[in-house]
């Protein structure tokens, strides 16, 4: 079993005014074969992150630690995290203009794994999640993300997921911008990659909904840049009744 663990994270950003904290002090161990949910209104900090753990140079580390499997992750860069097994799915992906998801898939491959699949094996593995995420095969010669719609910008991060199979997977509201048949689709992705590999799950969700398709064993409230309450999935169930009102100041607006 691998674990990820976050212990007492602190995360600046930097703004016109300085520097404004963001992440105040977070704890959350994942381990491979758990799904944990982080739920939270705008503005709490958790994309933020998202984005520190994986590796995103735009934010400042104040304190803390990530380990992964006793390694700490934060004075790596974000390519050798991703090799030490971790995996971002961005809420909104970024083009790449001129780099074919063909291209963008098999280089992302090679790089995580030290050499490039054997291109019949690889080519097998590809259209067959693929056709899991009802993809047509022209969707290889089109250009990382351009053009894409919101559904298709998703299953892209969910067929990277599949092919370079990580230790651990953290979705930045996935289901952003999702139909209900795009939804459905990109949750059983994400469920077969974390029941073929073992992949532990730190799912970020304002919503319930995905939580229908995508099961969490632990649930976590996250406002003004920390934890404030854990549970299970019954404590998701009392969100989408309640809401956050409890855990804010009355005197503050959400986001």
């Amino acid at each position: 079993m691998s674990s990820l663990e976050i212990r007492d994270l602190k995360v600046s950003v930097e703004t016109d005014q300085g520097e404004k904290p963001i992440l105040n002090g977070v704890n959350l161990t994942v381990n491979t074969g758990e799904i944990h949910a982080i739920m939270g209104p705008n503005g709490s900090g958790k994309s933020t992150l998202a984005y520190a753990v994986a590796g995103h140079p735009g934010y400042i580390i104040k304190g803390g630690s990530v380990k992964l499997d006793g390694e700490e992750l934060l004075d790596k860069s974000a390519d050798e995290r991703a090799r030490a097994g971790l995996f971002l799915a961005m809420q909104y992906p970024v083009e790449i203009p001129g780099v074919t998801v063909s291209n963008f898939l098999r280089t992302a491959k090679t790089a995580i794994d030290g050499e490039a699949p054997k291109l019949r094996d690889w080519v097998k593995q590809v259209k067959g999640s693929m056709k899991e995420l009802r993809m047509s095969d022209d969707f290889l010669e089109r250009n990382v993300n351009e053009n894409f719609s919101g559904g298709e910008k998703k299953r892209h991060e969910i067929l990277q997921m599949e092919l370079l199979k990580p230790k651990f997977a953290v979705l930045d509201e996935t289901d952003s911008g999702l139909d209900v048949d795009a939804l459905r689709i990109v949750s059983e992705g994400v469920n077969r990659v974390h029941e073929q590999n073992d992949t532990g799950l730190l799912l970020i969700t304002h919503y319930t909904r995905i939580l229908r398709y995508i099961k969490p064993q632990f649930v976590h409230v996250f406002v003004k840049g920390h934890i404030v309450e854990e549970g299970g999935p019954e404590l998701a169930e009392r969100l989408e009744d309640e809401g956050y009102d409890r855990f804010l100041d009355p005197n503050e607006a959400l986001v």
